[in-house]
């Protein structure tokens, strides 16, 4: 099932691929694939803030929500890396969490320079909505593309994933694109 986790890979690739089209002379936008993970994945943010939006909520409010462990809570230095999210953004939307009574901080017993985030029952409520709309989403989606194209668009984004990853996009700088 397609998570908000693997939407967020989109978004890294969107910034992989800052690019100008016009540099490659004569392609087509609307066929590389640079523009279509952008596109969509634009399209989806801008799906799931409009349902935020309905709950005085934002997506990435909800991207926080989804990755607190809902039970132990996740300790905030683990929170950061594990939705690939800058430090600065994550403190001002635990912030603004905590604002709203959707989260709490506790000491963390096996580190004390760091702290635990808790969901709150009101979080716990938020949560659950938020995961009740990535499910809709991806049930939707998997509805309406057969096994083999959705089997197609996980191992291109696999590759894309791990071409990034193992630096092999720009391995060798095209005199193209210089």
């Amino acid at each position: 099932m397609l998570s908000l986790l693997c939407m967020h890979n989109f978004l890294a690739i969107y910034y992989a691929c800052i690019i100008n089209f016009y540099i490659f002379d004569g392609m087509d936008k609307q066929k590389s694939v640079d523009h279509q993970l952008r596109a969509t994945w634009q399209a989806v943010a801008k799906m799931y803030n409009e349902q935020a939006v309905n709950h005085d909520s934002t997506m990435s409010t909800a991207f926080v929500l989804l990755n607190i462990d809902k039970e132990e809570g996740t300790p905030s230095t683990a929170l950061g890396p594990l939705m690939g999210m800058e430090p600065t953004s994550l403190s001002r939307i635990l912030k603004n969490m905590e604002d709203k009574g959707a989260i709490s901080r506790e000491k963390n017993p096996e580190d004390g320079r760091s702290v635990i985030i808790k969901l709150t029952n009101y979080g716990k409520e938020m949560r659950k909505i938020s995961k009740g709309h990535v499910i809709q989403f991806n049930e939707t989606v998997i509805n309406n593309v057969s096994k083999q194209d959705l089997a197609g668009f996980f191992k291109i984004t696999e590759v894309i994933n791990k071409l990034i990853a193992d630096k092999e996009i720009y391995k060798e700088i095209s005199k193209k694109a210089v």
